[in-house]
């Protein structure tokens, strides 16, 4: 995003950009400041936009080399257009000879960075990968949309809002609006407004059913199992989950048994650091030889109900 900043900020524009990744909030984030930035939303002119896969290549390759109308440029928006799957050889060949006057935009689900076209962009244009951000620069922006709206957070508050919401942006974005306007007329955000008012996101509800299996809880789990089926959770979903649980688990045990930084850990993993804390704890109530056989048991129950030996929510 930085350096889509600086583009916009110098006014030096590539001629093609390609937006993907994980984290929705911020592809639109920098699909709409580049919009802003190259054109006005009175001009119609010399803004196109295209979407889907049944997009006509020879309408977009003939636009693209047409001369903008009284303008410095002509945008050309186009999403998830499945191009960086198939790479058409039209597209290709556009890449090399693009003009100056000419913008394009993908925005796009689907990427293959080993297709023509991605590298064709890469070479004379600029991608951006927009991934979840770290958990230090979640909680810098979480503080920033707070210090917006006038509101405080303690450290341990934002923590556990954290923990429910996970760390989609624009779920973060949604329940921080909803605790924002439950608080109006008080500065600080407490735990329990963050209990009355977000909503708890399905893995969250998995992380507390693990916690209640792992301090031996039967009965505190089988309720958070069938809260899980109340919200239409689906019981091969749940399964999945438990089973990413038990991964993480033992992956985080693995590297704590090898003495690696619990911040090293959250990177190679893919979770927030502080999670890495609860993995660590969680782990001790196992060897890696019962985390292996759970996994194993999983396994065989999925089989189970793949092949009508069992029933689904049974199995779980």
């Amino acid at each position: 995003m930085q350096t889509i900043n600086e583009h916009i900020k110098s006014h030096a524009f590539q001629t093609v950009y390609l937006i993907f990744g994980d984290e929705t909030y911020l592809c639109n984030q920098a699909k709409n400041k580049l919009k802003n930035a190259l054109s006005s939303p009175d001009d119609t002119m010399n803004y196109s936009y295209y979407e889907g896969k049944k997009i006509n290549i020879s309408e977009v390759i003939d636009l693209a080399q047409t001369l903008p109308f009284f303008q410095e440029k002509r945008l050309i928006l186009l999403e998830d257009t499945g191009f960086f799957k198939s790479s058409p050889d039209e597209l290709v060949a556009l890449m090399e000879q693009l003009p100056d006057t000419t913008c394009m935009v993908f925005v796009e689900s689907e990427v293959d960075k080993r297709s023509r076209l991605y590298k064709a962009v890469q070479k004379h244009g600029y991608i951006a990968n927009m991934s979840t951000p770290d958990e230090k620069s979640l909680v810098v922006w979480i503080a920033s949309l707070l210090k917006q709206e006038q509101k405080k957070i303690k450290e341990p508050v934002l923590r556990f809002f954290l923990e429910r919401t996970g760390t989609d942006m624009i779920h973060i974005k949604n329940e921080l609006d909803k605790l924002c306007a439950y608080t109006l007329g008080r500065e600080e955000i407490i735990k329990e407004d963050v209990e009355e008012v977000t909503t708890q996101i399905t893995t969250s509800k998995i992380f507390d059913m693990l916690e209640a299996i792992v301090k031996g809880e039967q009965k505190i789990a089988i309720d958070y199992y069938y809260d899980l089926l109340a919200l239409k959770e689906p019981p091969m979903r749940i399964l999945s989950l438990l089973v990413r649980q038990f991964n993480l688990i033992l992956q985080v045990q693995e590297m704590d048994h090898h003495s690696i930084p619990n911040a090293e850990i959250a990177k190679q993993v893919g979770i927030p650091s502080f999670v890495v804390k609860k993995y660590i704890q969680q782990g001790k109530s196992y060897n890696r030889s019962q985390l292996e056989e759970i996994l194993h048991l999983c396994a065989t129950y999925e089989e189970d109900v793949k092949t009508g030996k069992l029933v689904d929510h049974i199995a779980v």
